[in-house]
């Protein structure tokens, strides 16, 4: 089984995570996440859950303040998700000019975008960029466009389509001439793309994007099938010693993220933000803080038996140094000490807890016993219950603190188990 793996399985998904553009999306999409914690900290500030507090920053023009800070960073992801990924993918090529060509990538995005937006009258505002598609609404057309201008931008250059100057000339002039025919390259694609969807299909680009293949793939992940299936795969490949946060999320983030900016735009609305006003429950925070709680795995319930009830003195000792790190939802000490990779006696809660907790987590929100996540983020290192409390309130953080006690139990009999096994090693029995 384990020669299986390492010779059939592990090959193709390296492979696969170290194709051009899963990388420069992996990498890419972390350029983002600032923006979004910082705009979902004055989110918080904008809507605390103290009525006595929110009627004062209300009165005073403060809760106005946070919010346009959440709108200049929030509702700007998209943009912010094209120039980086962009950024990535030429400077992987090591072809400089990156800056250019993602300033490239950022003016085909705008090109692409519709420039007219639809009043409740219906009356047509016409040169106007609705912040629906800088937002989570423009998150898919932002991937395809960072990628198509990468690879027109690396390919004009290894081409060597450029116009070069003398020596002479100061070298931001000369830059800035170099960098015109590729510039010119991605614009003009972004033109002929414009102008068939145009005058052939009567609509624009990220609109056809966002019906064709956002809205599905919104709905496929956005369901339960959807969690028990990445929770499953993002186990097996941590399993495989795959770092599977990495490659689930190279593939989820967008969605992800484009459904907690969809959740927060149904409470900007002022409908209450529940399934059957068309909410999500599979969001980053979902992600972040129910199925990675602690780390892949949710594997806290066993650092809690290394630290007080291992016999083993490795195990002991791992306890000691893992305990922290876990605090703060960083298991690699874990994974690769114990070690769970490729370890058959831990597989099996190290697998199935997760897509459990994935579907008790799915159920509960969806019949409304745990509250649908907002805009609101906190960095993945936030411990939990704390991310809990800020994030969804308390009953998320009481959540939070259930699923610690059940991996206690889920991990108990299998790390006992293994445990054992080690002490006879170290009897030299």
């Amino acid at each position: 089984m384990t020669d299986f793996i390492n010779q059939k399985i592990i090959p193709k998904v390296v492979r696969f995570t170290n194709t051009k553009a899963i990388k420069a999306l992996k990498d890419g999409m972390m350029y983002v996440l600032p923006f979004l914690i910082v705009g979902s900290l004055f989110l918080l500030l904008a809507n605390i859950p103290i009525p006595a507090v929110a009627q004062w920053l209300t009165k005073n023009g403060w809760s106005e303040i946070f919010n346009q800070v959440y709108q200049s960073s929030f509702a700007l992801m998209a943009i912010f998700a094209v120039v980086g990924i962009c950024y990535t993918y030429i400077k992987n090529e090591k072809i400089t000019g990156a800056f250019s060509g993602s300033l490239a990538a950022l003016g085909a995005f705008i090109l692409l975008l519709p420039f007219e937006i639809k009043t409740p009258k219906g009356e047509i505002i016409p040169n106007v960029i609705a912040k629906d598609w800088t937002a989570g609404k423009g998150m898919i057309c932002a991937i395809f466009i960072g990628l198509a201008a990468g690879y027109i931008y690396s390919f004009c250059v290894k081409k060597d389509w450029r116009i070069k100057l003398p020596d002479s000339v100061p070298s931001a002039v000369a830059d800035s001439f170099s960098s015109l025919i590729p510039t010119a390259a991605v614009l003009i694609t972004g033109g002929v793309v414009f102008a068939i969807f145009k005058f052939l299909g009567k609509t624009n680009f990220a609109e056809f994007i966002y019906s064709m293949i956002q809205t599905p793939l919104q709905g496929i992940t956005d369901s339960l099938g959807g969690v028990i299936i990445m929770s499953i795969a993002m186990s097996l490949l941590w399993w495989c010693g795959i770092h599977g946060g990495s490659i689930c999320g190279a593939i989820l983030t967008p969605i992800l993220q484009s459904n907690l900016a969809s959740n927060q735009a149904i409470l900007d609305a002022g409908k209450k933000l529940n399934v059957a006003n068309g909410g999500h429950i599979f969001t980053q925070q979902f992600w972040d803080n129910y199925l990675c709680m602690t780390g892949a795995g949710i594997v806290v319930g066993m650092v809690i038996y290394l630290v007080f009830f291992a016999k083993s003195q490795a195990l002991k000792e791992l306890g000691k140094l893992s305990i922290f790190p876990n605090f703060f939802n960083i298991d690699e000490p874990v994974i690769f000490g114990v070690p769970i990779v490729m370890n058959f006696y831990l597989l099996v809660p190290f697998v199935l807890f997760p897509m459990l907790v994935g579907i008790a987590s799915y159920l509960l929100m969806q019949i409304g016993i745990l509250p649908l996540f907002s805009g609101v983020m906190v960095p993945w290192t936030t411990p939990p219950i704390v991310s809990g409390l800020l994030i969804g309130g308390w009953r998320t953080a009481i959540w939070q603190l259930v699923i610690i006690a059940l991996s206690v139990i889920a991990y108990w009999p299998f790390i006992r188990k293994y445990d054992d096994f080690l002490v006879k090693q170290e009897l030299g029995k």
